[in-house]
């Protein structure tokens, strides 16, 4: 396994763009098994969640065509549903938390789909209950070898439209049913469904393959069923846990960054909450520009008490960037109180912070109060290991800050989301070497 090398504690400058979404593509990609005709998908990020789902897809049959720097070109007209019972799909099906959306389309179209239980990152319980409910109110079948931990649904006559209240919004779990409704027969209605970006996208492209899909941006989807699909061109997003990152990284290092190309209709209110911790940035065209700053100061709410950040289904705070918050916060002038609500082992990687210096107190698995040092005391290198993706990019930004040379290990966990990050960080100044 390899390590990051950081030597902290330089400003940087320059601009920076943001990689096409990982969680779009992850679910992009598997529509493209919903239609035998040719699919063309641009900004794939070049990362190896979604390399791995690539993968997956060619293993199943799917003719893969790359085109260009993150454009492909995808046909699933000769599916390999044998692949879905090999010991090499267990494998590579397990490591992969995203492959569970390919049982949507391949139910939809095949009338069954088995998975592996999937991999990904270890932040808690994240239940398919909502996945395979959906997949039941449609008519499915389901079955789980507890042995194997295999999981399978069938239809074997098609599926059938129906009424279904989600209990909870879940994101790929609601992307999953969208993408098996879409070929059902008759009128699907989804209630407490999720709205993100990435999931109307998904229905966009759905949509301009020829399925029937109203309520797009809203918690309640009508999804008309249709016979069949065809193919379209779709270009994935800007990464807004990505554009996120690197305003976290601005403010921690104390750098002029430009984030190019941000989609800003799109980032909800993720500028504003950095705002409420002090950090300067500006709107320019469709860039973020973050100047320069010495110090940020957290808002108090309008009472005096101490400013809470949560996170909650869209259009609220993303809970994959409340751990660039708290990195962040650990230089601010003032204190928060961070409260991840969706994962209960979320927050576990504070103890690496405290090493460095950070004053942090771990309420419970949900919640952590920072006390910022205001740059007044700098973290302190270290070595330590990635847990996630999330947590990862975290500890990297504080080992850029940090006085001295870090080492972090396990850095395949950041690169399961950050393309090229080396480089990239590099080419506006950072002291960060990959080594075996």
């Amino acid at each position: 396994m390899g390590i990051f090398k950081i030597e902290g504690g330089h400003k940087l400058k320059g601009e920076i763009h943001p990689q096409g979404a990982k969680n779009e593509a992850l679910q992009i990609l598997c529509a493209v098994l919903l239609t035998p005709e040719k699919v063309e998908i641009k900004n794939i990020p070049d990362i190896i969640d979604v390399n791995k789902l690539i993968s997956v897809l060619g293993n199943l049959g799917v003719t893969i065509e790359k085109l260009g720097k993150g454009h492909f070109s995808f046909q699933a007209d000769a599916i390999n549903l044998a692949y879905l019972e090999s010991e090499l799909f267990k494998k590579e099906g397990s490591s992969l938390r995203g492959s569970i959306m390919i049982v949507g389309p391949l139910l939809a179209r095949f009338g069954k789909g088995y998975i592996p239980r999937p991999g990904g990152d270890k932040i808690g319980r994240r239940r398919l209950d909502t996945h395979f409910e959906g997949f039941i109110n449609l008519g499915a079948t389901f079955r789980y070898n507890r042995e194997e931990r295999f999981y399978g649904v069938e239809a074997p006559n098609g599926l059938t439209g129906a009424y279904m209240l989600l209990d909870q919004a879940s994101v790929t779990g609601t992307a999953n049913i969208v993408m098996a409704a879409v070929l059902a027969k008759g009128t699907t209605t989804i209630y407490n469904a999720a709205c993100e970006p990435y999931l109307q996208q998904l229905c966009k492209m759905l949509n301009s393959m020829g399925a029937n899909i109203s309520g797009v941006g809203s918690n309640l989807l009508v999804i008309e069923g249709v016979k069949s699909l065809g193919g379209c061109t779709h270009t994935i997003l800007p990464d807004m846990i990505e554009i996120g990152s690197w305003i976290g990284l601005a403010a921690m290092t104390c750098s002029e960054i430009t984030i190019k190309n941000v989609s800003w209709e799109n980032l909800g209110i993720i500028p504003d909450t950095f705002r409420k911790l002090g950090i300067t940035l500006e709107k320019r065209g469709d860039d973020i520009y973050i100047p320069e700053q010495d110090h940020y100061e957290i808002q108090s709410y309008i009472d005096g008490s101490i400013l809470t950040i949560a996170d909650a289904p869209w259009p609220g705070f993303t809970p994959d960037l409340l751990s660039i918050v708290l990195v962040v916060c650990t230089q601010a002038r003032g204190s928060v109180l961070i409260h991840q609500k969706m994962f209960e082992s979320r927050l576990f990687f504070v103890d690496k912070l405290i090493d460095m210096g950070a004053k942090i107190i771990l309420c419970d698995p949900h919640r952590a109060t920072v006390i910022g040092h205001d740059f007044q005391s700098m973290l302190k290198a270290t070595n330590m290991v990635s847990p996630d993706i999330r947590a990862g990019i975290s500890l990297l930004i504080a080992a850029l800050s940090a006085t001295g040379t870090s080492i972090i290990h396990n850095i395949e966990q950041i690169d399961r989301g950050y393309e090229h990050i080396v480089e990239r960080l590099q080419a506006i100044g950072a002291k960060i070497t990959r080594e075996d």
